[in-house]
């Protein structure tokens, strides 16, 4: 970890700067603050259920473009 000291006669709002900037370099705090928040990883049930929606999503996209409703340039590649 960075070590930061504030030198004899610099202002407060300069060591705050340089402060900032060696933990924004450091890139600590951004790791810290990623993993704050994880999620669980999903189950299989729920992978297999957010798939069935997909497909079923996906299904019913293709029928409107067979029909007309969509545009073909929808169509993801």
């Amino acid at each position: 970890m960075a070590d930061f000291k504030r030198k004899p006669g610099e202002s407060f709002e300069s060591f705050l700067r340089k402060f900032k900037k060696g933990l924004k370099n450091n890139k600590r705090l951004e790791k810290a603050r990623s993993k704050q928040y994880i999620e669980p990883k999903m189950t299989k049930r729920l992978q297999k259920k957010h798939a069935l929606a997909g497909l079923a999503l996906s299904k019913k996209n293709e029928h409107l473009r067979r029909i007309g409703k969509l545009p073909e340039s929808t169509r993801r590649s």
